[in-house]
């Protein structure tokens, strides 16, 4: 799933780089620094609101309808892992850091950044998730033995 929400995203930020009005691209800075807050007090859960909210105003700005309905149904059933591999340690400051990346793309327009930086964004939440699952794991044989 993570698969095709990374493509998802980046064809919606593609768009988006092309479509964005100025009006979004404040709200998305405005996230931005809603992010940057919640890194400075390590709170996951107030990042990952921010976060939310960042991904669909990408949605919303591709201006096609059919994509954003898509893109928010399959971010739904992704919720539980997108908020968990934000608890791997680094994580957070990774996010926010692409968060900029993706914004600088939008506006200065540039479709194919905003589409690959968006993709990969995406793609490393399934190997961040994959990651916290193995130290899950590790954890649970250790306890298991000692």
């Amino acid at each position: 799933m993570f698969e095709v929400m990374a493509e998802m995203e980046a064809f919606c930020g593609k768009l988006a780089a092309r479509r964005i009005t100025q009006n979004t691209l404040h709200a998305l800075s405005e996230t931005v620094v809603l992010c940057e807050a919640a890194v400075e007090s390590d709170d996951i859960n107030g990042y990952y609101n921010a976060n939310e909210t960042f991904h669909f105003l990408i949605y919303e700005a591709s201006g096609n309808a059919f994509l954003s309905k898509e893109a928010r149904k399959l971010h739904r059933q992704l919720k539980p892992f997108r908020r968990m591999q934000l608890k791997v340690r680094g994580r957070l400051n990774q996010s926010l850091a692409e968060h900029r990346m993706v914004l600088d793309a939008l506006v200065a327009g540039d479709s194919d950044s905003a589409a690959d930086i968006l993709r990969d964004h995406v793609a490393i939440q399934g190997t961040k998730f994959n990651d916290l699952i193995v130290s899950y794991r590790r954890a649970s044989q250790k306890a298991a033995t000692a």
